[in-house]
């Protein structure tokens, strides 16, 4: 029903000149997952920043393959699989993780852009819905999508500031294709509001939620792709992405014809060129369910157009949680999984007392 639903939505939908891409994420510059590690601190190459995973080999995380990416995505020659399992601990994290950054010089923060990209599970290895998975979000938690929270676990969640906007079925091997509507036409995301758009299978993008305000924030190279799981379990899980990029407005709604060569991709020697993207689009009113929020705020926010990346080295992706969640469990006796729930979360905001002393201490 969501599939047909999605299908009559985008016979309504007119055709949308495509943007400019900013970064493209395709996988067609990568051969084999041992590629992933030729990108380093000090050889910033490739579309992709590869750190966050557990101690095994790359190819134990990742995998490259024409049939891991949407069929309908024509301009890619592969997609990538994604495992999570009990040896994806990263950094010293209880969770699992397994996270690609993008590598750019370009700004993917400033006006009205579209984070694009394709995910599937299939009936091998799929996501247990008994626990909290995080997939595609920024640093700031403002947007992302979830899996195994809410009412119904099974229903794959996108959430703003931690509050569900917008929700539908997991099914396996159906291509979900999406698009995170930022718009910072102002200048450095002080718009400061997110809406989604998505489809199914080849279906064109429709906007399936309007904009609402959230604290959008980046610094270009601080967006996840790919999947953490709050709790690390025995059970193994593989997720598919292709369809991976970022544009400027107009929105490019169609899968696997949109986008252009990024302007800018990495900054680097040895490697790679970057290629097209695609997805789709219409509108449509957001069925909300009520969710706890997670108390994360940021401020309106910064990019550059700096040749090289600005961020220090794991000071994104739970670095400092790491610091903030090592003083918790040492002086309070809470764990990280414990601090990622909503009731701690709300204890630390309404305790600045506390709060003030945690981030005194970690600083």
């Amino acid at each position: 029903m969501v599939a047909l639903a999605w299908a009559v939505l985008s016979a309504f939908t007119l055709a949308a000149s495509a943007g400019t891409t900013l970064w493209s994420g395709s996988f067609n510059s990568y051969s084999t997952a041992s590629d992933f590690d030729l990108w380093s601190w000090s050889n910033e190459v490739g579309e992709y920043q590869w750190y966050i995973h557990g101690s095994q080999p790359t190819s134990h995380y990742l995998a490259l393959d024409p049939s891991y990416k949407n069929p309908a995505d024509t301009a890619e020659t592969h997609g990538i699989k994604m495992t999570i399992d009990n040896t994806a601990n990263w950094n010293g994290q209880t969770m699992e993780r397994t996270e690609l950054i993008p590598q750019t010089s370009s700004n993917l923060g400033t006006g009205n852009l579209f984070y694009h990209f394709s995910l599937k599970h299939s009936g091998t290895n799929p996501p247990n819905s008994a626990y909290e998975h995080q997939i595609c979000f920024f640093e700031s938690h403002f947007t992302e999508l979830k899996y195994g929270v809410g009412t119904n676990t099974t229903n794959l969640v996108w959430m703003v500031t931690g509050v569900t906007q917008w929700s539908t079925t997991f099914v396996a091997d159906t291509w979900y294709n999406f698009a995170y509507d930022i718009d910072n036409s102002v200048e450095k995301f002080t718009a400061g509001t997110v809406g989604l758009w998505a489809s199914t299978g080849g279906a064109a993008l429709t906007k399936v939620v309007q904009n609402v305000a959230a604290s959008t924030s980046t610094n270009s190279e601080d967006w996840h792709l790919g999947v953490l799981r709050i709790i690390t379990a025995a059970d193994t899980e593989d997720w598919y992405f292709s369809g991976v990029y970022v544009e400027s407005g107009p929105i490019t709604t169609a899968i696997g014809s949109g986008g252009s060569t990024s302007s800018s991709s990495s900054s680097a020697s040895s490697s790679t060129t970057t290629t097209s993207v695609r997805t789709t689009t219409t509108t449509t009113t957001p069925a909300t369910t009520t969710t706890t929020t997670k108390t994360t705020s940021t401020t309106a926010s910064t990019t550059s157009t700096a040749s090289t990346a600005t961020a220090t080295h794991y000071g994104q992706c739970g670095g400092n949680k790491i610091r903030l969640a090592s003083v918790l469990h040492d002086r309070y006796s809470l764990s990280l999984q414990e601090l990622d729930t909503p009731a701690q979360l709300f204890v630390l905001a309404r305790t600045p007392a506390l709060l003030s002393r945690l981030l005194t201490t970690i600083r």
